[in-house]
């Protein structure tokens, strides 16, 4: 553990003061414009206000390195700041050195696999979240991470993985799973596992009997993972969210009965236009002969 009366330790703590403050101001300025945007100031002049807020705090991290060249942590939160401020070149140089310096710091891995996977090449993502779920493997949202790039990057983790397109999407749900049995009151993680059921269907075997049992199994688990998102949910706006996206599942399995009635239950106008259309499809399903309930379930869309 750091010594707290190092003078080192206690300027890099105040580095990291410095640091939130700024960040905590910043996002209370790009709040306040989105929520008063013909009255709030010009998006030109918040940029610019950004720039001189976060100025300062470049400095003092480049001043602090300077003296502390090999100081590891300092470099990764330098990085992170970086990356924040839309600089991705400078926060990967930051990040691989504090790796250099720091082999066995989790946040490292996970930090350079987040660059790797949005800028290639995705193996090194793979790996990195690998390492960093190896260096501390009670950290949720390293396997959340690790789960959405193998969701996302599909193609590439069957020749990565040396497995199949299903047992990729397995993949990704059980590092989902794991990530929700550390952080199980986690509404956007539940949200997100939810959301994984749009990407892929059941299996196609050519048997009618084994194909529906395989659409039924993939509705199910995806009503149940949406249910558990809806417990989740922290306010109403979430609650409805979440009702659509059932009623779009129930839609597609022939469940319009269900469908209908979560559709009724959303009255926010922000989900007027998704609600309009989603009535439409099923509108149309019934008057294509779908009548009550359908006992076939269909896949995803």
């Amino acid at each position: 553990m750091p010594d707290k009366n190092d003078p080192v330790e206690r300027e890099y703590q105040k580095l990291l003061q410095m640091d939130d403050e700024a960040q905590e101001e910043v996002d209370g300025w790009i709040k306040g414009q989105r929520a008063n945007a013909t009255n709030g100031v010009p998006a030109v002049s918040l940029d610019a206000r950004i720039q001189q807020r976060f100025d300062p705090i470049k400095k003092a991290y480049e001043t602090f390195l300077l003296k502390n060249p090999k100081h590891a942590r300092a470099r990764l939160a330098y990085g992170s700041f970086l990356n924040d401020i839309h600089e991705e070149p400078e926060a990967l140089a930051q990040w691989e050195k504090a790796r250099e310096l720091d082999p066995n710091e989790p946040a490292t891995w996970n930090n350079l696999a987040n660059y790797y996977g949005h800028n290639g090449p995705i193996e090194k993502a793979f790996d990195y979240y690998s390492k960093a779920i190896a260096l501390k493997p009670t950290e949720a949202l390293y396997y959340e991470n690790f789960a959405t790039t193998v969701y996302l990057f599909r193609r590439d983790a069957t020749n990565f993985f040396k497995i199949d397109e299903q047992q990729v999407f397995e993949k990704a749900m059980s590092l989902y799973r794991q990530a929700q049995a550390l952080d199980p009151n986690n509404f956007l993680l539940a949200s997100d596992i939810a959301q994984t059921y749009y990407g892929i269907s059941g299996p196609k075997t050519g048997d009618p009997e084994a194909d529906q049992k395989a659409n039924q199994k993939w509705t199910n688990e995806a009503l149940a993972a949406w249910r558990r998102a809806f417990a989740l949910a922290r306010d109403d706006i979430e609650r409805q969210g979440v009702m659509i996206h059932l009623a779009r599942v129930q839609i597609n399995a022939g469940m319009y009965d269900e469908a209908r009635k979560n559709l009724g239950a959303v009255t926010n106008d922000m989900f007027a236009t998704t609600k309009r259309n989603l009535t439409k499809k099923l509108d149309g399903k019934l008057a294509a002969g779908g009548g009550a309930d359908a006992p076939a379930p269909k896949t995803s869309q």
